[in-house]
């Protein structure tokens, strides 16, 4: 089951952007076909919020427009025998939004969010049985708020002086805190306005790495507790068990916001299913709490994290150079999650591997994509063992695809199981990993 990859604005290397990406508006008949050939049964794609809403609130009216290209999209999808498997928020806040409240700084947000929700639910959840309210909040807040990697670009002046100026130390945590209640708000009117008559589930789709400690010491496992449930606890901790986990309550004070008892009854229980995305390991091990003036989401978690101890690497390392692939962290970490998190349904929404864009490469080449079938291979095999240990999985997605325009990098990884041609008019072409695939589904 593939992916549809983002057309999202950012800060974006080599002045790439997305305002064509791989056209998929205009080529979506097409595209569907390919997954089909795949003998894919299952398309994870996002509904873009500004094209439902252009404003981003219902004040501002429904694009009808955007509203038909959806429903034109899905009814595809399902003639080709495939499920819709979508998202609802892919970190694409309407910039309307963010210029009149701060976007998800603000607690406005979160009705603007489920007006946008309920559009979605009542316009096409006659045939979407399967929504994820959100997607890797943790990059969202992590990444826009944090360090300001990512738009809106935010974070303390002492971190980076080129992101607009904020608070890395609490930022973070108020837009997690106003996206969790987003989330529960809408999984609470879609079970009661529409989810008895449309008979669908929905979820939210979280990301983390595994994290194994650096030694075999109290403070490094210790530190991979916290790098956890800084990452996925944060999110998951309070939609199955009602409050953040106790390692961030304890030591982030007023910093960390709180629930009132009916939020938390509200967000307790708030999924039919978990999304899970996964592309890496990292070794972790312990480090001292930052000083009180230096408050920051990644100095929090007092861990350091890398991909290699003495020089060997935590997996083979890949093109894009923050991930490793180890496949047996996947296993673990849906282990992990069945254990502490009562064992729900997952769908492993993401799980790839890129290798370079490059004009330089000829066509022929470019299709010879070997290692993506390996990398496929070897962690559907440790999805089974979980699945043999009593994991619930339900599905598995590959991210992504087609090769596109990937958020930070633009199109400097190709992730696709379809190479798209940028010099000659975006010409599909299929990989070698997509036969693969639609012989391993044919099995």
């Amino acid at each position: 089951m593939p992916n549809i990859c983002q057309r999202l604005p950012g800060k974006i290397k080599n002045n790439d952007t997305g305002d064509v990406a791989d056209d998929f508006y205009h080529r979506y008949k097409e595209d569907v076909k390919l997954l089909k050939d795949m003998n894919m049964d299952a398309f994870r794609f996002s509904i873009a919020w500004t094209r439902i809403l252009p404003t981003g609130s219902l004040s501002g009216g429904i694009n009808k427009e955007g509203v038909a290209f959806y429903n034109n999209l899905i009814n595809e999808v399902i003639a080709n025998g495939l499920k819709p498997f979508v998202t609802i928020f892919h970190w694409d806040t309407p910039q309307a939004l963010e210029s009149k409240y701060k976007g998800f700084l603000s607690e406005n947000i979160i009705q603007d969010y489920v007006d946008f929700a309920e559009v979605c639910f009542r316009e096409f959840g006659d045939r979407v049985k399967f929504w994820t309210t959100f997607n890797e909040p943790w990059t969202y807040a992590s990444q826009g708020y944090g360090n300001g990697a990512h738009a809106p670009g935010r974070c303390s002046p002492s971190i980076s002086p080129s992101c607009t100026p904020g608070d890395s130390g609490r930022e973070p945590y108020l837009v997690t805190h106003h996206i969790l209640l987003a989330h529960a708000r809408a999984v609470a009117l879609y079970r009661a306005r529409y989810q008895p008559a449309q008979r669908g589930q929905i979820g939210i789709t979280v990301v983390s790495h595994w994290f194994v400690p650096n030694t075999d010491t109290p403070a490094d496992r210790r530190a991979v507790q916290r790098s956890l449930d800084f990452m996925l606890g944060w999110f998951l901790s309070p939609i199955v068990h009602g409050a953040y986990p106790g390692t961030m309550t304890s030591f982030l004070g007023g910093r960390l916001p709180r629930f009132t008892p009916e939020q938390a009854e509200m967000v307790r229980g708030s999924y039919d299913f978990i999304g899970l995305n996964y592309y890496t390991s990292y070794f972790t091990s312990a480090r001292p709490a930052p000083n009180g003036l230096a408050q920051s989401y990644e100095g929090d978690i007092r861990a350091n994290t890398s991909g290699f101890r003495d020089g060997v690497p935590v997996g083979q390392p890949e093109f894009v150079p923050i991930f490793f692939n180890s496949p047996a962290g996947l296993r673990e970490l849906l282990l992990y999650t069945k254990r502490r998190y009562n064992n729900p349904v997952i769908y492993v929404t993401e799980n790839g591997i890129a290798e370079e864009n490059s004009a330089r490469i000829p066509l022929r080449e470019a299709l010879k994509d070997g290692h993506r079938i390996e990398f496929h291979s070897r962690h559907l095999q440790f999805v089974n063992h979980a699945i043999r240990n009593g994991v619930k999985v339900k599905g598995y997605f590959t991210w992504t695809f087609m090769d596109c325009f990937e958020w930070g990098d633009g199109y400097l990884d190709r992730f696709g199981l379809i190479f798209i041609d940028r010099l000659n008019g975006l010409k599909r072409y299929r990989k070698q990993s997509s036969y693969w695939i639609e012989k391993f589904l044919k099995r």
